[in-house]
């Protein structure tokens, strides 16, 4: 058993993951024992597409819930080692002109270095992750495409991690075959078109940008070979629990929810044109979010219909989504597992 503190710090959310890495049951197959779960969100990405740069104030933020998680590890006597901790940062950072002030900021605060990775490392762990909340448990599979951990994966599933400046596409059975990073998210598609609020004009030119980005994904990706659609990270739950009628966050509602194409757009549809008032009233939505949940949803709803329109064309129309709680952050904390243990 190793344990293990896994960071993933986004556009939007800061998270920190501990947890064991274990090997149990018939299957000898690596899982995480979580022990801890911290999220927050701190706007790390403000600003960032417009000026190329952190806002001091931003990073500060930031800085401040890293040096939190600190402690957090130390009374969980997790050492803060290459070894046993990753932090790994995503697309703000790698937009960001004065990332070296948050790299060396990071690796006061927690002892390790922040590693800014490309889209196509944030793809694999997103998907690495997702397997083990809806794909039985596993780390992968085996080459008939059966998962470790015995649940089907027979058929392409498309992993889509919709963050808060990146949306990643990843296509694959128990390991990614292809993945594309497309530079929009909430935050992003916020600034640019919906900072002043959901017009028809703005979200016309926020549609088109997303579907321009789209159709640039389908040369790297073949959309229309997804036989399950698994969508992930914090706008995704949000349009899940909406679509669900819930009245609070609720994990064990969410977390492997199938929901036909139909309830997500719908969902999507009342959250992109939703007033404050109601989303301020929606229990199972931060505070945080509130102000780019709108445009989160437009680019889920828009990222739904292109993959029915491609898995109709392609002649198995894709009817239902999946949401997976296990994520980019389960990925990282897996990527940890000592040599010979992880898959």
């Amino acid at each position: 058993m190793t344990r293990v503190a896994a960071v993933d710090c986004g556009t939007n959310t800061i998270r920190l993951l501990v947890a064991d890495i274990v090997r149990d049951g018939p299957d000898g197959a690596v899982r995480l024992r979580p022990l801890h779960r911290s999220s927050s969100i701190v706007r790390l990405g403000q600003g960032v597409d417009r000026t190329g740069r952190f806002d001091a104030e931003a990073l500060e933020r930031t800085l401040a819930v890293v040096r939190e998680y600190a402690d957090t590890c130390t009374a969980l006597q997790v050492p803060l080692d290459a070894a046993h901790a990753r932090f790994v940062a995503t697309s703000a950072t790698r937009d960001a002109e004065n990332r070296d002030e948050f790299v060396a900021g990071v690796h006061d605060a927690l002892g390790i270095l922040p590693e800014v990775v490309t889209g196509q490392e944030e793809a694999r762990l997103s998907f690495a992750g997702s397997l083990l909340g809806t794909g039985g448990g596993a780390v992968a599979g085996d080459e008939d495409g059966e998962a470790a951990g015995g649940g089907a994966l027979s058929s392409p599933r498309l992993v889509v991690d919709l963050g808060g400046g990146s949306t990643e596409l990843v296509l694959g059975v128990a390991a990614p075959q292809s993945a594309y990073s497309m530079n929009t998210g909430s935050v992003r598609i916020t600034e640019r078109h919906l900072a002043d609020g959901v017009t028809p004009a703005a979200e016309a030119a926020a549609r088109a940008e997303v579907r321009a980005l789209l159709d640039r994904a389908a040369d790297a990706v073949d959309l229309g070979a997804a036989a399950r659609l698994v969508g992930l990270a914090g706008t995704i739950t949000t349009v899940t629990a909406h679509a669900l009628g819930l009245e609070s966050f609720d994990r064990e509602a969410i977390d492997g929810a199938e929901l036909s194409v139909e309830r997500v757009l719908a969902a999507c549809d009342a959250i992109v044109h939703s007033t404050a008032a109601q989303r301020e009233s929606w229990g199972y939505l931060l505070p945080g979010r509130r102000d780019v949940i709108a445009a989160g949803a437009l680019v889920w709803s828009e990222v739904v219909a292109r993959v029915v329109a491609d898995t109709t064309a392609a002649g198995h129309p894709l009817t239902m989504t999946v949401t997976s709680l296990s994520d980019i952050l389960d990925g990282i904390a897996v990527s940890l597992a000592p040599a010979g243990d992880a898959a």
